[in-house]
C-alpha cells in the first residue's frame, strides 16, 4: 500500500488485518467540493489558473464519490469509484450534471514515489455539447513534501467530447487551470464520510485503510473526526 507519510513506503500493517477474503462487501462514500479558475484554450495549468482568476473565470465541482469494495479499491490501482454530482463554471455558462464520473486513487506514474489521483467526469454544456472534466492530483512521497498541497490541488482540463484517458492526447482542449480544496471545505468533507460492511470491525478497518490512502499524514490528525461522523 502507498502511504503519504513523509519518507514512507508501501505498508501492510496500517490497521489490524480485517480484510475480507471474498467477496469484499465494504462500501464507502464521501462528498468533495473543489473550486478554482480556468482559462479557455490554456494548456499551462498554473497560467490557466492565474489568468482565469484575474478574469473571474471560475470552475468548481460538487461530487459524491462511492467506493464499492474498499479493500479491493485501495489494493488495485485499476479499480475506479463512481462519482456523481455537478460541474459549475462561468466560463462554460452554468451548472451541469455529471452524466458519468470516475475517481482513481494513486495511479502509478512509473516510480514508487510518484502517484496520481485522477478524476474524469462526463457532462454536457448548455448547448448539450459533450465535455470531459479531466483532473489529477500529484502525490509525492518525498522528505519535506507538503501533503496538504498534494491532496488539495487538482490540475484540471476541460476537453471537447466524452474523452477516455487513452484518447486525451488527441482531444481538443476547451480550458485549463487548477482547482483547490479550501480548509473550510476540507473540514466539511470530513463530516460526509460514510462506510458500510458486514461487521463493525470490517467497517472500521475499511475506513482507516481508505483514510490513510486518501489523506496520508492528514489522517493521523483528522481520522478521529471522520470516525466520529461516519459511525
Amino acid at each position: 500500500m502507498y502511504s503519504l507519510l513523509s519518507g514512507s513506503t508501501w505498508r501492510n500493517s496500517l490497521v489490524p488485518d480485517a480484510t475480507p477474503r471474498a467477496p469484499d462487501q465494504t462500501k464507502l462514500s464521501f462528498t468533495e467540493e473543489m473550486k478554482g479558475f480556468v482559462t479557455k484554450g490554456e494548456t499551462d495549468y498554473d497560467r490557466g489558473f492565474r489568468e482565469g482568476q484575474n478574469a473571474h473565470s471560475d470552475l468548481m465541482f460538487h461530487l459524491t464519490i462511492t467506493v464499492t469494495g474498499v479493500f479491493d479499491f485501495v489494493s488495485n490501482p485499476a479499480t475506479t469509484a463512481a462519482a456523481v454530482g455537478w460541474v459549475r463554471s462561468s466560463a462554460l455558462g452554468g451548472q451541469f450534471p455529471v452524466n458519468d464520473g470516475w475517481f482513481n486513487l494513486f495511479v502509478d506514474q512509473g516510480t514508487p514515489t510518484l502517484k496520481h489521483m485522477t478524476y474524469r467526469l462526463f457532462f454536457q454544456d448548455a448547448s448539450r455539447q459533450p465535455l470531459t472534466f479531466s483532473g489529477f492530483k500529484v502525490i509525492r512521497d518525498d522528505p519535506g513534501f507538503d501533503v496538504w498541497l498534494d491532496t488539495t490541488t487538482l490540475f484540471t482540463r476541460i476537453l471537447e467530447g466524452h474523452v477516455q484517458q487513452e484518447e486525451e492526447a488527441n482531444a481538443r482542449l476547451v480550458a485549463g487551470g487548477i482547482l483547490h480544496l479550501s480548509i473550510l471545505d476540507f473540514m466539511q468533507q470530513l463530516t460526509t464520510f460514510r462506510v458500510d460492511g458486514p461487521t463493525a470491525v470490517q467497517k472500521a478497518s475499511a475506513l482507516s485503510r481508505f483514510g490513510t490512502f486518501f489523506m496520508g499524514g492528514l489522517w493521523e490528525v483528522y481520522g478521529a473526526k471522520v470516525q466520529e461522523h461516519s459511525a
